[in-house]
């Protein structure tokens, strides 16, 4: 699965009492933030924008970002596809790229985000080493980079994550963490620097399609989690794949069995069909 889609979404299209158009808006549902940090090998590609950021698609970008453009290199994405067929990774990026743009993103807003997600990459490279029953930073790059890359001081970040500071009823006091620890804080950081990065995405692209129009009805499209088994399945491809069913029993049933409620309601002559297993959840 080299789609990358991997989150759902409902799409409302407005209209004002007269039928014409009043905006959009979109809602987003599970987001597959355990992609970020990991795919399963030969068979799963990290998010696109990984790859579009390290191709260098637009002139200048991984200068800026201190990336290379070597996907190896990064524990993230290290162990998912690389490639895919028929996509050119410095072509989407360019798309990317004016498509923010025609979105009304600002231009401090498109460099942020790009900056937000090569710290991922970073971040994820950070290395610790158990000493004792403390864990610590094998090397302070990585931080550095990844400071640099979210604004924020690098050592002090690295200290937060090897000995942070936990409050204890009126008090706060340092806690001690171990090397595994240390890197299990790295992917929950990771994961949730990124749904926030999406989540912003979303909003500005809501506030983009907003207008001052009345919103008085809508045509809404669900587009959410495709049912998939591979040789492997992840928790995560469980629980999209039982959401899937579960929506799937819901429009049944509200499609096929309301409606026929609905005919014979209405006096219509209508052969009642018996959808069987097709309807149990």
């Amino acid at each position: 699965n080299n789609n990358s889609s991997r989150f759902g979404k409902f799409i409302r299209i407005h209209f004002d009492q007269k039928g014409i158009l009043a905006g959009g808006d979109i809602e987003t549902y599970l987001l597959e933030k355990s992609r970020v940090i990991k795919q399963l090998p030969g068979m799963e590609r990290g998010y696109h924008i990984f790859f579009q950021l390290m191709s260098n698609g637009v002139p200048g970008t991984t200068d800026k970002l201190l990336l290379k453009t070597d996907p190896s290199f990064y524990k993230f994405v290290k162990e998912g596809v690389y490639d895919v067929a028929n996509l050119d990774d410095g072509e989407e990026f360019r798309a990317t790229d004016e498509a923010f743009d025609i979105l009304n993103f600002k231009a401090d807003e498109k460099e942020n985000i790009y900056k937000m997600c090569a710290g991922i990459l970073w971040f994820g490279n950070s290395r610790f080493a158990q000493r004792g029953e403390q864990g610590e930073l094998e090397s302070i790059e990585e931080m550095q980079k990844t400071g640099r890359l979210f604004g924020i001081d690098g050592d002090e970040f690295g200290n937060a994550i090897c000995k942070p500071r936990v409050k204890v009823g009126a008090e706060f006091v340092t806690k001690g963490q171990t090397a595994e620890q240390c890197l299990n804080a790295v992917g929950a950081l990771s994961k949730s620097v990124y749904d926030r990065v999406f989540r912003f995405i979303v909003q500005k692209c809501n506030q983009t399609l907003e207008t001052e129009k009345e919103r008085a009805y809508f045509i809404g499209v669900l587009d959410i989690a495709g049912f998939e088994i591979f040789e492997l399945n992840s928790f995560e491809q469980l629980c999209i794949n039982y959401t899937n069913e579960k929506l799937q029993q819901f429009f049944n049933h509200h499609m096929f069995v309301n409606e026929q409620e609905e005919y014979k309601a209405e006096q219509i002559e209508w052969t009642f069909v018996d959808f069987g297993m097709d309807l149990q959840a």
